[in-house]
């Protein structure tokens, strides 16, 4: 099963260290907690609809923005038999699956029916700047 908060959680990490921002940074920025910050990228605390926005803000992007790149990761995940739904007859051997969906890729290694671990990469967007 994937759990919304770690997706969350690698999204919002993923900005930060995309803009090679530390912890302290962000979380001075967001007015939240450098420990709580923490919990959050990893998965462990849920935030709230302020906080994510606060994060959001503090990174530069807009809330839309990242659930949107949640969406894409947990569409990819839904489309992997067993990964958000357990499949019947499991073995106990870890199971890895990979799917891609243009600049996204997910990988699920499946540890038992309650629990995945869920990598998403993205392609890096390159940044267009048009001459006036």
């Amino acid at each position: 099963m994937v759990l919304l908060r770690r997706v969350i959680g690698d999204a919002l990490r993923a900005r930060r260290q995309g803009q090679h921002r530390t912890l302290r940074e962000v979380s001075t920025a967001a007015n939240v907690s450098l420990g709580y910050l923490s919990e959050i990228e990893r998965g462990q605390k849920e935030a709230s609809s302020e906080l994510l926005a606060a994060i959001c803000d503090a990174l530069g992007a807009r809330l839309s923005e990242v659930l949107g790149e949640v969406s894409d990761t947990l569409l990819l995940a839904e489309e992997m038999e067993g990964v958000l739904v357990p499949v019947e007859g499991k073995t106990d051997e870890p199971v890895r699956k990979v799917a891609r969906d243009g600049d996204v890729s997910v990988s699920v290694r499946q540890d038992s029916p309650l629990k995945a671990t869920l990598r998403t990469t993205r392609k890096p967007q390159r940044e267009v700047v048009y001459a006036a």
